[in-house]
């Protein structure tokens, strides 16, 4: 009963906080999560549910896990534990609902070790890992795997599925550079569609399935060029220098639509499909305060949507345009924990 109850009091605590008056495009925010680092939640096509990744040690978590989130659940209960999706085994990452609503697609490391993979080295430069042994699979509500729909020597991961239902797109560096390839629902017809030195990734469709936005770095001088070629040999990307691009689905029509220089990232179509919503750090001094930002997809007309605590990313809107699902840093008590959040989105 005293352990009931002291959950109460941190449900209350947290889970009441007022709306930072500056982002008014955000109304009545609720906490989903709390505690360890919770990312790329991703909306059901009926909008009653999130995929997500977490590595909450109070889950007994070592690294990264796919999740399934009924949203009010969360919302009314911070004790709510989702359902668990992936293996348990290695790491994981990028989930996304299949259009039957049920099954979840996401990377996994498990095939090539039961271990969580090793991390990035900590030093002046900060590092994503590439690893070679994730592919993406799809699996039900219960975590049973149904398929694989990649098996290279590679990178295979940060799949999402065209709100059409037919197409997915995803980040591979099976022709030796991290590049978009788009495939059919299962796994056939993998072509690719980015041919651009540099890292493109984090790619999403537009509302109408004909356009992705994405991250991408490139790389211009001798210098730079080595620097990334190297890393990539090492299985390793520093994301420090990213700008927003879209393009047609088939590649063509390539534009680049933010040039704010540092890290712009995490890009998500309005649902209007003539905004993108993304995340960057372009107005910090020292590198890690990333707010989300909406800017028109002729690159015009930047605001800025998020000003609470120093990260906030992975913004995706619900299929019908009327809520935004994000993580952040904010009322976290000053710690490292990054939840999500969910709001309704006020145009």
């Amino acid at each position: 009963m005293k352990i009931r109850l002291a959950v109460f009091i941190v449900s209350v605590v947290l889970c009441s906080f007022a709306d930072h008056p500056q982002e008014r495009h955000l109304l009545n925010i609720r906490q989903l999560t709390f505690g360890g680092d919770n990312a790329e939640a991703y909306f059901s096509p009926n909008g009653k549910y999130l995929s997500f990744q977490s590595n909450n040690p109070a889950w007994g978590l070592e690294c990264d896990q796919i999740f399934r989130m009924h949203i009010e659940s969360a919302a009314q209960d911070s004790t709510y534990r989702p359902d668990f999706i992936s293996t348990g085994d290695g790491r994981t990452t990028c989930s996304y609902f299949m259009p039957n609503g049920r099954d979840i697609l996401y990377a996994s490391t498990h095939k090539g070790s039961a271990n969580c993979p090793h991390e990035p080295p900590k030093g002046v430069k900060y590092f994503w890992s590439i690893y070679d042994d994730y592919d993406i699979y799809v699996a039900n509500q219960q975590g049973n795997i149904k398929a694989q729909l990649t098996n290279t020597i590679g990178y295979d991961a940060e799949a999402t599925v065209s709100p059409l239902g037919d197409k997915i797109v995803f980040t591979s560096n099976r022709s030796g550079d991290l590049e978009l390839w788009t495939m059919n629902l299962d796994g056939t017809e993998q072509v690719q569609i980015t041919d651009q030195l540099g890292y493109d990734g984090g790619a999403f469709f537009s509302p109408d399935g004909q356009h992705l936005v994405f991250r991408a770095s490139r790389p211009r001088t001798p210098k730079a060029i080595a620097e990334y070629r190297q890393n990539l040999r090492n299985g390793l990307v520093a994301p420090t220098e990213m700008e927003i691009f879209t393009c047609r689905v088939d590649g063509s029509e390539m534009k680049q639509i933010t040039h704010l220089g540092k890290a712009n990232w995490a890009p998500y179509f309005h649902p209007s499909g003539d905004k993108i919503i993304f995340s960057s750090n372009h107005r910090s001094d020292k590198g890690f305060d990333f707010h989300l930002y909406l800017i028109n997809i002729d690159g015009s007309g930047l605001e800025q949507i998020t000003f609470e605590s120093k990260f906030n990313a992975f913004p995706m809107f619900s299929p019908d345009g009327k809520k935004l699902v994000f993580s952040s840093n904010r009322n976290n008590g000053g710690g490292r924990d990054t939840n999500l959040f969910i709001a309704e989105w006020e145009d």
